[in-house]
């Protein structure tokens, strides 16, 4: 069987038995040392090395690389049991942690390396760079969301995603549109039901005076039920969840049987659509403190 050329990579280092303790053990108290066991006769080992010297090297040093070629170095390898190649060992402070034998798909690689070495700095740096990114407008996630679906008009997650796109933006009848075209195996996800839930409240608003003469009618009477109710709902489909579920708080204080406890029956409705856990939990033991 032919030899397959392989160069070394950066960050690696060729295992020898004069090196082996200094350069693996002992590098491995300092880093981890990802040990791969090949050989020149197969190119499935050889092509997995270039692949652990790609990754490896986005570590910039933080994780080394040992190449031990089991055909030159037998008893190197018979140290680790080794039974086939390739065979793939993290060392951590001078003992084997983990391994997998076989060649990997590069993204399963890339999670064993960061369960054993974190991720790579540049992963980190990206990270940090996209957080520093101003977050995508509705209007950005519509234009890119509907040129995604033009390349893959089969993925119907995707146009769920533009009826919510739709939604944040403030078009209803336009959400209400995509969600309704939706296949049925998508109308039990979450995110549909709660976009079913938005809409229910944008029905109500119907004929509703906007928010400032609700809010002027209130100032004028602190009583006046009617107002406050459409408020809250206005204001939760403007976005403005705590100051929408305030309303119906105060309404409960105010006569919490009013309209057949619909105050109560809105904020039951809301707490299904909004999607902040920490927020629901403390406006719930709010309403509970009013109700009971």
């Amino acid at each position: 069987m032919p030899d397959f050329p392989s160069a070394p990579p950066t960050h690696s280092i060729d295992i020898t038995a004069a090196n082996f303790e200094a350069e693996l053990l002992q590098a491995s108290m300092a880093l981890p040392v990802l040990v791969d066991f090949w050989t020149p006769r197969s190119e499935v080992s050889v092509k997995l090395g270039e692949l652990l010297g790609k990754l490896v090297g986005e570590y910039q040093g933080a994780v080394r690389l040992a190449r031990i070629e089991v055909d030159s170095q037998p008893q190197v390898a018979a140290m680790f049991g080794i039974r086939s190649v390739p065979t793939v060992v993290i060392v951590r402070d001078g003992q084997p942690a983990d391994g997998f034998a076989g060649a990997l798909p590069e993204n399963e690689i890339r999670e064993f390396l960061v369960r054993h070495a974190g991720a790579p700095a540049a992963a980190d740096e990206a990270a940090e760079s996209d957080a520093d990114k101003p977050a995508e407008s509705p209007e950005q996630a519509i234009a890119r969301l509907q040129q995604e679906i033009a390349a893959a008009p089969d993925r119907a997650e995707l146009k769920l995603d533009l009826a919510v796109a739709h939604m944040q933006a403030g078009n209803a009848a336009a959400a209400r549109a995509e969600l309704d075209a939706l296949p049925a195996n998508l109308e039990s996800d979450d995110r549909a039901k709660r976009l079913r839930g938005q809409l229910e409240f944008v029905d109500l608003l119907k004929d509703a005076p906007p928010a400032a003469e609700l809010e002027a009618r209130i100032a004028r009477d602190s009583k006046d039920l009617a107002a406050r109710d459409l408020l809250g709902v206005r204001l939760l489909i403007d976005g403005q969840l705590e100051a929408g579920l305030d309303q119906f708080l105060a309404i409960l204080e105010i006569d919490r049987h009013w309209n057949e406890g619909q105050a109560r029956k809105r904020l039951i409705a809301a707490f299904l659509f909004i999607d902040d856990a920490e927020l629901v939990g403390r406006y719930r033991r709010r309403m509970s403190t009013l109700l009971f």
